[in-house]
């Protein structure tokens, strides 16, 4: 058996954080007018998917819409 990759509050949360990378990175994808793979490499190399990715921040919590939002304010203030 596996270890989850992200746990909360003693609950495995993959599955809900693997949605949301999927539904973050469609939406980034579309504003962005790239294949899924190219918005997923962008997404991969970003702090806001770090901050995702850190169960304590609570990010995961946000809707898609939410964070994919975080995502372009943080490339736009680069």
């Amino acid at each position: 058996m596996t270890m989850p990759c992200y746990i909360y509050k003693q609950q495995d949360i993959t599955m809900d954080i693997l949605m949301k990378i999927e539904h973050v990175v469609r939406i980034i994808s579309a504003n962005e007018k790239k294949s899924f793979d190219e918005g997923l490499n962008d997404f991969y190399k970003s702090r806001t998917y770090g901050s995702l990715k850190n169960t304590q921040s609570c990010l995961w919590a946000e809707s898609a819409e939410f964070i994919a939002d975080e995502f372009e304010r943080e490339v736009n203030s680069n």
